[in-house]
């Protein structure tokens, strides 16, 4: 195992909202394989009842969040969705530009919890998306 990867949403150059793939490097100590050191700012804990939906929105700072139970859906603008379930994980980021105004027929994505369990997650804050 040389790397991990980790879904991110984030914008295309038009500000419409995608995931692409970031891969971390991990460096073997002796079989635990581990990434370098990232700065967090803060964490909280998420809990959505099911039935949960939030509209069209963008994330704000970068934000990796990890799924305990439940499954959330994130919906894209070209009808595809990606969905995340316990023990998955991975980064928003899909805040716009400061010269790009949010549309709401244009920008964001959509969150849904998806079925009958509720969402625990956690929410950690990033200082930055590292490379």
């Amino acid at each position: 195992m040389s790397d991990m990867v980790i879904p991110v949403l984030c914008n295309a150059q038009n500000g419409i909202s995608r995931f692409i793939e970031k891969h971390y490097s991990l460096t073997d100590f002796n079989g635990l394989f581990i990434s370098a050191r990232q700065d967090a700012l803060n964490f909280r804990h998420r809990m959505s009842q099911p039935g949960y939906f939030s509209d069209w929105h963008v994330a704000g700072d970068p934000t990796l969040i990890i799924i305990r139970a439940g499954v959330l859906r994130i919906g894209l603008r070209d009808q595809g969705f990606y969905d995340f379930a316990a023990g998955d994980m991975f980064i928003a980021q899909d805040k716009l530009p400061d010269n790009i105004e949010f549309d709401r027929q244009m920008h964001g994505h959509t969150a849904a919890l998806v079925g009958d369990q509720g969402l625990l997650a956690v929410h950690l804050k990033l200082a930055s998306l590292a490379d």
